[in-house]
C-alpha cells in the first residue's frame, strides 16, 4: 500500500528494519538535543506529514529498547494519527527513569505501525450473549 509522506526532517522517510517488522522507528527531528528530567515530558517533532487512506490509523508506540534500557516510552501510548490529520506528526515522550535523558537530533524516538479499522454504530440492548468467561475482569482468565 502506497501512503503519501512529506518528509521536513533532513532525513530519510521511516522504513522497516527487516522483512517482517510491523513498526517503522520515528526520529527526532530538532535543531539541538532536549534534556528530560526524570517524569518529565516533551512533545517531540518528526517533520512527517502524512496522508493515510480512509480505514486506517497511524499508531505511535514506544520503542523498547528505549524503554528498557532508559526508561522512555510514548505517554499516550499508543498515540493515534487519523487518516483525515494532515499535521506534523509529533511524539509525547515522558521519562519514567530516576535519571535525566538526552534526546539528540535524528534520535530513534518511537515506532509507526499503520493498521486497519473498522467503524462501527452502536446497537443498544437490554443483555449481552453469553460466554464462559462472562463478566470476569483482571486476572480472572488465569494467575496474575
Amino acid at each position: 500500500m502506497k501512503v503519501k509522506i512529506v518528509n521536513r526532517s533532513g532525513m530519510d522517510c521511516p522504513s522497516y528494519a527487516t522483512p517482517l517488522s510491523a513498526g517503522m522507528d520515528l526520529r527526532a527531528a530538532m535543531e539541538q538535543s532536549v534534556t528530560l528530567a526524570p517524569l518529565e515530558r516533551a512533545l517531540v517533532p518528526t517533520g512527517l506529514y502524512v496522508e493515510l487512506p480512509e480505514g486506517y490509523e497511524m499508531q505511535i508506540r514506544p520503542r523498547s529498547g528505549l524503554a528498557a534500557k532508559h526508561g522512555i516510552t510514548v505517554l499516550n501510548s499508543p498515540g493515534t494519527i487519523d487518516a483525515d490529520y494532515r499535521g506534523e506528526i509529533k511524539v509525547i515522550l515522558v521519562n519514567l527513569s530516576n535519571t535525566p535523558f538526552e534526546i539528540v537530533p535524528g534520535e530513534r524516538i518511537a515506532q509507526a505501525v499503520v493498521a486497519q479499522h473498522a467503524h462501527i454504530e452502536w446497537e443498544e440492548v437490554e443483555r449481552l450473549g453469553d460466554t464462559e468467561r462472562g463478566a470476569g475482569g483482571f486476572g480472572s482468565t488465569g494467575r496474575g
